[in-house]
């Protein structure tokens, strides 16, 4: 009998170890079919991990994720025009407000294209997982910036001329440049053509007084040729003609002589020649001046236009009336806003750009005339459809963008309209459900010519 002991003992320890090792197996098995994941407790950091540990994003301790919390890894959604919204529901942008659309994540590997994509000639299309983008329609506040300079007013110009023929007896002004103030002595004349009217007027005062008619008409004959109220007044009360007769300034401002560059049509070339400027006054004393002749232009500096040149592409934008703010580059503390009051209405010579002018007062600010300045025209606001400007490829005369397809990106030509800032007009080629890659470049290859599809 107790030789049978050790052999029932033997049995029971070989029963216990089988079922030991069936417990371990079913384990083991389980251990691998639900394998610990864990996740950032803030639903918009979209952090997945197969070991606790910390967030990345905003460094809080990850949680241990349930078992259907799994799925979650596979739906994350994003804005397209914001990728930096990142939610694990659908819904709409709390930015902009389009729809969010679900975002591909890293677990999709390269064994998930299909070979017909991977066959395709590389400058017709791009297999990539770059962010994509879409076109958004909105009013964008339109800022032109532009380059210009300083004018006289041709409005405020003025004009000193000859009433009479005679000759120059007395020349006030002394050199170019000169300012002068309206009611300034310019020169004094002597004309026999005035001496004679005076004759006249003194006869029929001395010998036919009653005779009012014909002594008005001989004063206002006088006054014509330019003989002043006050020297009218001084030949009747002396009785005795004056020899020369003054000649006065209608005008304020900065004179020019008529004749050699009261047009102010300097050229650059003339400009370097220091001589064409400081040279002396070519009229002189004693010279004859013909009935009609311009003697002397005179130009009002407190009176200006600011000259705008607007490149090709925006010159559809510009508009009068449109706000400017104008910055002098010689007083940059004097800028100042105004608006536009006249688009010149052709070319320059030599200038492909259009002309916009903006009268202001410079009678406190005393720009110099010549100044260089940079102005920002405020073009009202634009509807249209805007799209990152690293979104859009330029080929040259064309612009295209990598449209996402299934599998990659696909080139197709758009039309564009103005850039502002970072974003450009899309005209025509795309839709607001289209979606392409935010940056384009990143898709060229440089050693294939991008084919379109038009």
């Amino acid at each position: 009998m107790k030789q049978f002991i050790p052999i029932i003992t033997i049995l029971l320890l070989i029963a216990v170890a089988s079922c030991n090792n069936k417990s371990d197996s079913h384990s083991s098995h389980n251990t691998e079919t639900t394998k610990d994941m864990y996740t950032c407790p803030m639903p918009e950091d979209s952090v997945f991990s197969d070991t606790p540990g910390k967030c990345p994003k905003c460094g809080m301790d990850l949680i241990k994720m349930e078992q259907g919390d799994h799925e979650h890894e596979k739906a994350v959604y994003t804005c397209p025009m914001h990728p930096e919204v990142i939610k694990v529901k659908p819904g709409v942008c709390p930015i902009c407000g389009m729809d969010l659309v679900k975002k591909e994540t890293s677990s999709k590997n390269v064994a998930d294209v299909k070979l017909t994509s991977l066959l395709k000639p590389t400058n017709e299309f791009v297999i990539s997982s770059i962010p994509v983008t879409s076109i958004e329609q909105r009013d964008e506040q339109i800022e032109i910036e532009a380059l210009g300079n300083i004018t006289y007013d041709t409005r405020q110009v003025g004009s000193i001329s000859a009433r009479v023929s005679g000759r120059i007896e007395k020349l006030y002004i002394r050199y170019r440049y000169q300012k002068i103030k309206k009611g300034q002595r310019i020169l004094d004349i002597y004309s026999p053509e005035l001496l004679t009217a005076q004759q006249n007027l003194l006869f029929l005062l001395k010998n036919d007084a009653l005779n009012t008619t014909f002594i008005e008409a001989a004063k206002e004959k006088l006054q014509l040729l330019g003989m002043s109220n006050e020297q009218l007044q001084q030949v009747v009360k002396s009785g005795q003609p004056s020899l020369t007769i003054a000649v006065y300034s209608n005008y304020s401002g900065h004179i020019h002589e008529a004749a050699n560059g009261g047009n102010m049509n300097t050229s650059t070339e003339s400009m370097k020649d220091i001589s064409l400027i400081t040279e002396e006054l070519s009229l002189k004393e004693g010279m004859y001046l013909q009935k009609g002749q311009s003697v002397f232009t005179v130009f009002n500096p407190d009176r200006a236009w600011a000259i705008l040149n607007i490149y090709g592409e925006n010159q559809s934008l510009v508009k009068v009336g449109n706000t400017v703010s104008i910055i002098p580059e010689t007083a940059p503390g004097k800028d100042f806003r105004a608006s536009i009051d006249f688009i010149e209405p052709f070319y320059r010579k030599e200038n492909k750009t259009l002309t916009a002018r903006v009268y202001f007062n410079n009678s406190v600010m005393k720009i110099p005339i010549g100044s260089q300045l940079k102005a920002t025209v405020f073009v009202n606001p634009k509807e249209a459809y805007w799209l990152p400007k690293e979104a859009v490829l330029s080929l040259g005369m064309d612009k295209v963008v990598f449209s996402k397809t299934d599998g990659g990106f696909k080139a197709i030509k758009v039309i564009t309209g103005i850039v502002h800032e970072k974003f450009i007009q899309v005209l025509t080629g795309l839709t607001t459900t289209d979606s392409v890659a935010a940056n384009a470049q990143y898709l060229m290859d440089s050693e294939s010519f991008i084919k379109v599809k038009n």
